[in-house]
């Protein structure tokens, strides 16, 4: 008996070391991460706000972990194609992922995805918020948000409400405005934020939901007038201007970004990633930069990452599907 005992032990021993191997071989594994460079890739062409966020981070990575993070833009199909390339890549923290709010208005605007954002994708770590502004032509005689949706009520279907394109966040954020204010506005799609912009300054628009990046010097040139910024609280650069959710109550519509990997990637790399992700967001240098396009930092775990896009993807299926948005 006292041999069948001993027996039965050194056997639980021997399997329970034999099952804690793969653990081992995956701490030292993640240990030696990374041994060659590494893709970052985003679905948007270069030069952009989102673009200069993923070099930020790139950079950072690449000094913190001695490899090449190297950014591979895939612009097309609204981020679709690169979140597509990235699915099929191997889960191994080789190929990573910038992803957005555009990310999350996806997973309801295109129907025919060969991916589920949420199950395809693991979260690593958000990146940073961005800080949008509600902005009018200053030839409207509206200094307020309350003065916009009185003089908006009274000339129902006369205001035009320009975005960067069908689906795009400000189209998004806009189709929430109205949705929450009860107004009839019609909306102007444009290839862009920019030309956009030149349209409202014109004047052949009336009104944009902007991010700070490409609107702040307009702003502050004063040709265009901000009411308000979308973020649930104010902005540094326009401490002067209320939160839109100061006049309608619980609006928040800022975009964000963070970092994304295949599914099944080991937590160990992910949790590697994030530490890293987060430290840069604490050096100074960094905070600096993003700060100067109109972002803030977004630190946090992976989990709060992931709860952050499941909650964007809910709130933003609501908007689509009221306002009836299709995809181009």
């Amino acid at each position: 008996m006292m041999k069948a005992k001993l027996a039965r032990r050194k056997f639980l021993h021997l399997t329970a070391g034999v099952a804690a191997l793969p653990a081992l071989s995956r701490v030292a594994w993640a240990q030696d991460y990374p041994n060659k460079p590494v893709r970052l890739i985003i679905g948007l062409p270069p030069g952009g706000g989102a673009d200069i966020v993923a070099r930020l981070i790139a950079q950072w990575l690449s000094e913190r972990l001695g490899q090449q993070f190297i950014v591979e833009n895939r612009p097309g199909a609204g981020t679709n194609i690169a979140t597509e390339a990235v699915v099929r890549s191997p889960p191994d923290g080789y190929t990573l992922l910038l992803v957005n709010i555009t990310n999350a208005i996806n997973a309801t605007l295109y129907q025919n995805r060969k991916f589920d954002l949420v199950h395809d994708i693991a979260p690593v770590a958000s990146v940073n918020r961005e800080i949008n502004a509600m902005v009018v032509n200053p030839s409207l005689p509206a200094k307020t948000v309350f003065e916009f949706i009185a003089h908006a009520k009274l000339h129902p279907g006369a205001i035009n409400i320009a975005s960067g394109g069908n689906g795009t966040p400000g189209h998004i954020a806009g189709e929430l405005f109205k949705m929450r204010a009860g107004l009839d506005m019609v909306h102007v799609p444009y290839r862009g934020a920019a030309p956009a912009l030149i349209d409202l300054i014109s004047g052949r628009v009336q009104i944009m939901f902007s991010n700070l990046a490409s609107s702040i010097e307009y702003i502050r040139a004063g040709k265009i007038r901000p009411l308000a910024v979308t973020t649930a609280s104010r902005a540094e650069l326009l401490p002067d201007v209320p939160t839109l959710a100061e006049f309608v109550s619980g609006f928040e519509a800022s975009g964000w970004s963070g970092i994304g990997v295949p599914r099944n990637t080991p937590v160990e790399v992910i949790g590697k990633l994030n530490a890293e992700i987060n430290a840069g967001l604490a050096n100074p240098r960094i905070k600096a930069r993003l700060h100067d396009l109109g972002l803030t930092e977004l630190a946090g775990s992976s989990a709060d990452f992931g709860k952050l896009i499941a909650d964007e993807i809910e709130k933003w299926a609501k908007v689509i599907k009221f306002a009836g948005i299709k995809a181009e």
